[in-house]
């Protein structure tokens, strides 16, 4: 079983949080260990001839199908660390440190892990305005029209017809503004827009022109306008970057069609042989396999300074507040590095988003995103609260997994989401079960991290994969779901309202013999106790017992509710007790 213990210094398990505080954490087998001892001290602090150590006891943080994890908080006087662990079992006491394992505590510094120095400049330090916001993400050319004279030929009467790759509406800039009364009441401060630089395509991530607004969303007067008054009302505005990969108008790219290898900017792109062939498949590397989004060689010092020149010319000249960099994973580190770099020299507060959809580490050590896209707890939700292909063991497992995945301060501003555009939307995915809607939406919420609401989601709009969840915003109020949309800004408020119903809440699962959810929030002297019934069959449950014979309001509806030792929870709803 010692083969189960794990724990990697300068990770996600051993990470400086803030400039005095350090977090620890180790994995250990499933029920194995009874309790683990933190040894720690200064390297350099002895005292005749004597290493000066202390213990301190770890808390245990949840489980997963095979692992237990445990973690404690310590305050390096000096900023350095030498650490061990004191391990117990039912049946012994060992300890383990950078040589492996040992009967007894060592008195060599050499065996216990090391953390050299906390050093500022390594420290991992987001936005802290990230953490108290909600995004609402807008695929401009279906959320409203608001200036008619910019249609591109051929648009089709607002919603009149099914979304398909080539049609269009008319969704513009102005008709973000002419409803920013709608946001600012939902409870919305930060917006997420979908690119808005010139290109052929109506999805508009096959740029041709960086640093053009593409006319039929408005001009840069307008979208001044836009980043104006959303300031006005409090709220941030966040821009897509296509730096992977540019559209297949993209002037040098054309150059390179015509010119081939003659051409100026035939190093611009990862071209394998000539003639260059905008063909399926095609002869040079792209996004996907699509010849119309030829992938840029962001080794070549002409792309990097060009693109970090956009990155920088709409944070100079428009004050946006946060880039979200497109299929991010594929771009090397070396040009995030820079990019990190050039725009918090700008705008030290400015959000970066990576689109990663897997784990995402490498690019959140604090030299390169403040965070990526959270689609594994997309997944979890959709899964345990939406289509049911999870059991609530099986969510405790996978939500406990992404808990320990990164340090907590990278978890405090995840960009969490259940839907985009990339994905069906969730009340299709749901089979249009509005009650499991919102245990998706309650569950979002509740998380650490900043959460995203597609637009629609919040009014039961309906789509199938891209293109069908890319549909016109639906404005007429008779045609929304009004009460999700009221369920909706009540979660907003109560994020808002409570602290530990947010990001700075920390959460942990209640065991229970009942089928129903059960996990604690707790911030400081806060508690709040979260009840959740997936299934299609009501249920009931012993309380905790610091929450029995008491009186608490259910935050959801309310209501102040006498506790006895046993509620009982309808089918495919929730309790927020407080």
């Amino acid at each position: 079983m010692k083969a189960t213990i794990y724990h990697r210094p300068k990770s996600e398990d051993a990470y400086a949080y803030d400039k005095s505080t350090m977090h620890i954490r180790l994995r250990t087998g499933k029920n194995y260990v009874q309790k683990v001892n933190l040894i720690y001290g200064d390297p350099y602090d002895w005292v005749k001839n004597q290493w000066v150590t202390s213990k301190k006891e770890m808390t245990p943080t949840g489980s997963d199908a095979q692992h237990d994890f445990w973690f404690v908080e310590v305050t390096p006087p000096y900023r350095r660390l030498r650490y061990g662990f004191e391990i117990i079992t039912k049946t012994e006491t060992i300890y383990y440190g950078e040589s492996g394992f040992l009967d007894t505590p060592s008195k060599d510094t050499s065996d216990y892990f090391c953390f050299p120095f906390m050093n500022p400049a390594d420290l991992f330090s987001p936005p802290e305005w990230v953490k108290a916001t909600v995004w609402y993400q807008i695929f401009p050319e279906r959320f409203a029209n608001g200036d008619p004279s910019r249609n591109p030929e051929g648009t089709l009467p607002w919603g009149s017809a099914a979304p398909t790759p080539t049609n269009h509406f008319g969704g513009d800039l102005q008709g973000i503004i002419d409803h920013l009364d709608y946001l600012q009441e939902l409870g919305i401060n930060g917006i997420y827009l979908t690119p808005i630089f010139e290109a052929f395509s109506n999805h508009k991530y096959d740029t041709i022109d960086y640093v053009k607004v593409d006319p039929h969303f408005g001009d840069k007067a307008t979208f001044k306008r836009l980043v104006d008054e959303c300031h006005k009302r409090g709220i941030r505005i966040m821009l897509d970057a296509v730096f992977n990969h540019a559209g297949f108008y993209f002037p040098p790219f054309q150059d390179v069609l015509k010119n081939q290898q003659h051409s100026k900017y035939r190093d611009w792109f990862h071209l394998r042989d000539f003639p260059v062939r905008a063909e399926e498949p095609p002869n040079y590397d792209t996004f996907a396999f699509t010849p119309f989004m030829p992938k840029f060689n962001t080794e070549n010092e002409k792309v990097r300074e060009y693109l970090l020149n956009v990155a920088t010319y709409w944070i100079k000249e428009f004050d946006i507040d946060g880039w979200r960099l497109d299929v991010a994973n594929e771009v090397d580190h070396a040009f995030w590095r820079e990019f990190r770099k050039r725009v918090k020299a700008l705008k030290p507060d400015l959000y970066i988003l990576g689109e990663v959809w897997h784990n995402s580490l490498p690019w959140l050590a604090g030299d390169q995103f403040d965070a990526v896209m959270n689609y594994p707890l997309t997944n979890a939700i959709i899964d345990f609260a939406g289509k049911q292909k999870i059991g609530k063991q099986q969510f405790e497992h996978v939500i406990t997994q992404l808990t320990h995945m990164y340090p907590i301060h990278v978890q405090q501003v995840a960009f969490n989401l259940l839907g985009s555009h990339d994905t069906p939307r969730i009340l299709t995915q749901t089979n249009h079960d509005v009650a499991r809607v919102k245990l998706q939406f309650l569950l979002l919420f509740s998380q650490r991290g900043t959460p995203c609401i597609y637009y629609g989601d919040e009014i039961g709009m309906t789509g199938e994969q891209d293109p069908g969840c890319r549909k016109c915003m639906i404005w007429e109020e008779e045609e929304q779901n009004q009460e999700l949309l009221s369920f909706v800004k009540r979660l907003i408020q109560l994020r808002k309202q409570e602290k530990a119903f947010g990001t700075e809440g920390d959460l942990t699962f209640v065991e229970n013999d009942s089928s129903l959810l059960i996990y604690q929030k707790t911030y400081e002297n806060q508690q709040l106790l979260f009840v959740i019934n997936s299934t299609d069959q009501p249920d009931s449950v012993q309380l905790p017992v610091s929450w029995t014979n008491r009186d608490a309001n259910d935050l959801l509806t309310g209501e102040t509710l006498s506790l006895t030792t046993e509620i009982g929870i309808p089918a495919k709803s929730a309790m927020v007790l407080k």
